[in-house]
């Protein structure tokens, strides 16, 4: 399963990011709780492990939007005397307490998948019923339409925790999928796919959180931007009047912010002043350009022509 990573297009003021997180996140609990206890009541009526398992999966999912509600509030307070440099980083925790959650649940359902495959368990295979089928198909489209829905809305205030949200709801889909059609097998004559299904969903679930932690610990380690960014960054600086030169540039990621260290190259000659205007326009610049950008340092060199062979 293909983990994406926030779009770097547009970045939402502080206070649109905290009020669209929480409300997805919010409309997640609410939808998740629903399907949850619908799947959990045709798992136990229809004698499926497998359904079972995929409820207590999107039961996770409502623990794991208070976990988003958490970091992104936190993530959206303002800079302090104890946190200069703001709070974003605490979205990335909170990712990271996300995949940890979904591998503890993902161990839990492997675990007793497991033990029926291997006749551990002392629990009778059981044909499961019509019910579990249409549990497993209602929970795909569900699922899938949270997906797109919370994936739309992270992209858009480029929000780590959120994207890692809508990801968990695409493992769910997944996981789904793998439900229904263990429950089919189990149906045909093979009741032992029922208990396989469980163990392909451990899987699913165990690759998201995987993705979701690798995704968020790259954004706590102070990685640069892409190449596409910084090249467009230096274009933005050398447009500017008096820039005769990029010198040095340097970015890294804090959380879902951008912060830039850069030095320009200006006429040597140059009054204070006029060296000033100049960062102060490069600044003005790159900060109206490029939203998600949060800090910038700009630094005036003499302009050194290049030396001749």
């Amino acid at each position: 399963m293909k983990k994406e990573n926030v779009s770097p297009a547009v970045t939402a003021d502080p206070d649109e990011f905290e009020s669209v997180a929480v409300r997805i996140s919010l409309l997640s609990i609410v939808g998740n709780l629903l399907l949850s206890l619908f799947k959990l009541l045709a798992g136990i009526l229809a004698h499926s492990g497998a359904m079972i398992s995929d409820a207590v999966h999107s039961a996770s999912d409502v623990f794991s939007s208070f976990i988003v509600i958490i970091g992104v509030k936190i993530a959206a307070r303002d800079a302090d005397r104890d946190h200069p440099y703001g709070h974003e980083r605490f979205e990335c925790v909170a990712a990271i307490v996300l995949s940890v959650v979904l591998l503890v649940t993902g161990l839990f359902i492997g675990y007793n998948a497991s033990g029926k495959i291997t006749g551990a368990s002392t629990e009778p295979a059981v044909i499961p019923g019509v019910l579990a089928l249409v549990a497993a198909v209602v929970s795909i489209v569900c699922k899938e339409a949270m997906f797109w829905y919370t994936r739309h809305h992270a992209r858009r205030i480029r929000s780590e925790a959120l994207m890692a949200e809508a990801w968990h709801h695409r493992s769910d889909a997944l996981s789904s999928v793998g439900a229904l059609l263990g429950i089919l097998g189990a149906r045909m004559g093979y009741p032992v796919l029922d208990p396989v299904a469980s163990l392909v969903i451990c899987v699913f679930i165990a690759k998201a959180a995987y993705d979701i932690f690798r995704a968020a610990v790259d954004k706590m380690v102070d990685r640069s931007c892409s190449e596409e960014t910084e090249q467009a960054l230096c274009r933005c600086a050398e447009s500017q009047d008096g820039v005769l030169a990029v010198d040095l540039l340097q970015t890294r990621v804090f959380g879902n912010r951008i912060y830039v260290d850069i030095e320009i190259a200006a006429d040597g000659e140059l009054t204070l002043r006029a060296a000033h205007e100049i960062a102060e326009q490069v600044h003005s610049a790159i900060e109206q350009g490029f939203p998600d950008v949060k800090h910038i340092m700009v630094h005036v060199n003499p302009y050194e022509p290049p030396a001749e062979d």
